[in-house]
């Protein structure tokens, strides 16, 4: 019988003493690897200093302090070992969750308030869906069977559409991306999932059974933000 893994990722959890920093990290860095055989690697981290925090890569300005790769190699230390990860880990407690895209998954990204449209839409037309995160910079990722990035141009102009007008990328081979409850400095707060990994969507969805819905979403935000600009 399968291991139901709902529970371990539900943000809705009861109320219970919260587990240090790094062993919330690591656990789920672990669960990634057991339970959905995603491959994981150490990023940056946070580091406390007078007034705030930085990241731990030292640079005064920084795109994505604490959640981004420490090494130009990092797709080489990418890992599907736990035992690989509780060593990791075991080095740097601290250091962000890191997922490759391009391997096991894509993750279509767009802005958090059309991905939320987009979720309610989907959601009335029973999509079948895939896990979903948002971060502090409020994007939303839809994750989606890998090879979403090389035919995204074309997917979207098969809708009539140009993919330049739309805020709708997506990241793929050669990429990565933050995963929950990775914490990124300067924009205050943590990735989190919007649609945790379960069971249910283990399997997860084609990019063109949820594009309509994300392209229609994005399209009514560019809209949108015209007329506020008018």
């Amino acid at each position: 019988m399968e291991n139901t893994i709902e529970g371990s990722f539900d943000l809705a959890e009861p109320t219970r003493i919260p587990a240090p920093r790094g062993t919330q990290l690591l656990d789920s860095a672990v669960r990634y690897v057991e339970e959905r055989h995603w491959e994981v690697f150490p990023g940056t981290w946070l580091e406390p200093v007078e007034g705030g925090e930085r990241c731990s890569c030292g640079a005064s300005v920084c795109d994505a302090p604490g959640a981004h790769a420490v090494r130009s190699d990092w797709s080489s230390q990418a890992t599907g070992s736990p035992s690989a990860v509780r060593r990791l880990w075991g080095r740097q407690p601290k250091a962000s969750v890191l997922l490759p895209t391009g391997r096991t998954f894509d993750a279509l990204e767009v802005p958090e308030s059309a991905g939320f449209l987009a979720l309610a839409r989907m959601e009335r037309m029973r999509t079948a869906l895939g896990p979903v995160m948002c971060g502090p910079d409020r994007r939303m990722l839809f994750l989606v069977l890998p090879g979403a990035a090389a035919k995204l141009p074309e997917l979207v102009r098969r809708l009539g559409r140009m993919p330049g007008a739309l805020d709708l990328a997506a990241r793929g081979d050669g990429q990565y991306v933050a995963a929950p409850p990775t914490r990124v400095g300067g924009r205050g707060g943590a990735v989190q999932w919007v649609r945790s990994p379960t069971p249910v969507n283990r399997w997860l969805p084609d990019a063109e059974e949820l594009l309509s819905a994300l392209a229609y979403a994005c399209g009514r935000e560019a809209a949108d933000g015209r007329s506020r600009r008018s």
